[in-house]
């Protein structure tokens, strides 16, 4: 059974994750948006994943990503998720959901939750999905101090601060390219430029952040190419985030099997698609064997000890 580390035993950490792969070579974070999508991941094999703000907020609230969920709302909705499964978890942590106090709660409340880092923007509050139309970014100096008090509110550091930068769509490359030079000398662990729009500016972000690790966002039906992981560490990234991959394709097809079962039919499975999971394999992806292990040594219907 999946169980939840103590504080005071953190999940294995995302710099020994990345010191421990090939070079050029990005560790791959799925985006989980439930517990359940977090278990999948884990039973996959991948070392460790993210959850992302846009794919929470719609499966737990059916709503879009505009700022309109609160930090409440969103770290127990990652309470949850990161219970589900061992592996360290990236969590999209907003602008910090306020000021420098606010940024250090932040901060302070996912370390004791277990997460591994946390990705804080620069962001006006409220803030947007990324790859939305509509955003509008803080000066470059309130941004910088938030991070800064972000590693300062931080008790381990291990735990990993990404700082991401939205002023792409805003004030066009080059300023993202300054902001994340500034943000990374803060001493961050990564910095991440949001929604780049050619494969020319993918490179060119590797090319002129230097000295930090860097993470990329490969947000499919967003403004950025979808490029192989294999290129994207070519070009030096480590970290490569799929915030949508897993939502985009269960929606898909939740839609075309409700549109059968409103004519009252069971959808039938194509021939290319993979088998459904019968009952016994569900309920064991789950956890029913320890489950019912807990039962069977501490449940009532155990014999009596003598």
């Amino acid at each position: 059974m999946n169980k939840t580390p103590a504080s005071n035993e953190p999940r294995t950490s995302l710099h020994e994750l990345l010191a421990a792969l090939p070079p050029k070579q990005p560790l791959l974070l799925p985006c989980a948006h439930d517990a359940l999508s977090a278990r999948l991941i884990e039973q996959a094999g991948f070392a460790a994943y993210s959850i992302g703000g846009f794919g929470v907020i719609a499966s737990r609230l059916g709503l879009p990503d505009v700022g309109v969920a609160s930090f409440g709302e969103i770290s127990a909705a990652v309470r949850d998720i990161a219970a589900s499964s061992q592996l360290p978890v990236l969590v999209d942590g907003d602008d910090g959901y306020g000021d420098v106090k606010n940024v250090t709660r932040t901060v302070q409340v996912y370390e004791a939750m277990g997460v591994a880092g946390l990705v804080l923007e620069d962001q006006t509050n409220p803030k947007r999905c990324g790859h939305m139309a509509g955003k509008s970014v803080v000066e470059a100096s309130l941004a910088a101090r938030k991070l800064e008090a972000a590693l300062g509110a931080r008790r381990d550091p291990r735990f990993f601060i990404v700082a991401r930068i939205d002023s792409r769509s805003v004030h066009g490359l080059d300023d993202a390219i300054d902001r994340a030079r500034r943000y990374r000398d803060t001493g961050v662990d990564a910095v991440f430029v949001e929604a780049p729009q050619s494969v020319a500016e993918i490179e060119q972000i590797a090319r002129a952040v230097e000295g930090t690790k860097l993470l990329v966002n490969m947000a499919e039906a967003g403004r950025t190419p979808i490029l192989d992981a294999a290129e994207l560490g070519a070009m030096g990234y480590s970290i490569v985030v799929y915030p949508a991959t897993l939502l985009l394709r269960i929606v898909a097809v939740m839609r075309d099997a409700l549109a059968v079962l409103r004519h009252g039919k069971v959808p039938a499975a194509a021939a290319d698609d993979p088998p459904l999971p019968d009952f016994q394999a569900l309920t064991g992806m789950l956890g029913i064997e320890q489950w019912g292990a807990i039962d069977d040594r501490f449940g009532s219907a155990r014999p009596p000890a003598h």
